[in-house]
């Protein structure tokens, strides 16, 4: 992610959540903290040549830890694996700064995504109730417990 992909990430943001960030928290966390990294993912099919930004993800390394702080993906291209590409880049950076372990919180209505975390060995690990401010909905604590090269490699991550 660069300064120029802000506005197309906070875009972005809202169309796919309910509860977008600032882009002050995008701009935050692309200058300012030096535990977060970030990505996104571009389409080519821009008749400019330019790429859009169609996906994005934002960790955080806390001491040994990746946490997601978030992930999305524009609604038309998903089901392209854009989400899984973005997951699997932030993992393997992580155990190249030494994270052993990953979670994330996750609606508790947002089923196509649990399975998604679920496919990479993610398992439930709590609940935090009334985590969504703008309906009370819940959250689930996701975690990937042993996380490595060899658990990448046998998920699948290039």
């Amino acid at each position: 992610m660069t300064a120029e992909d802000l506005a197309r990430v906070h875009e972005l943001d809202k169309i796919c959540f309910s509860l977008p960030w600032p882009q002050r928290s995008f701009r935050y966390e692309l200058e300012e903290n030096p535990a977060s990294s970030q990505w996104v993912a571009e389409s080519k099919e821009e008749a400019n040549g330019q790429g859009k930004v169609v996906g994005l993800i934002i960790t955080w390394l806390l001491v040994d830890e990746v946490h997601i702080a978030t992930l999305s993906v524009d609604p038309q291209y998903r089901r392209k694996k854009i989400a899984s590409q973005l997951i699997c880049t932030a993992l393997r950076a992580g155990v190249a700064q030494s994270a052993v372990s990953a979670t994330l919180e996750v609606r508790a209505s947002n089923e196509a995504a649990q399975r998604l975390y679920y496919r990479f060995g993610f398992q439930l690990a709590g609940r935090r109730p009334g985590y969504y401010l703008d309906n009370g909905e819940d959250a689930l604590i996701l975690t990937l417990h042993e996380l490595d090269e060899d658990h990448l490699n046998i998920i699948g991550c290039k």
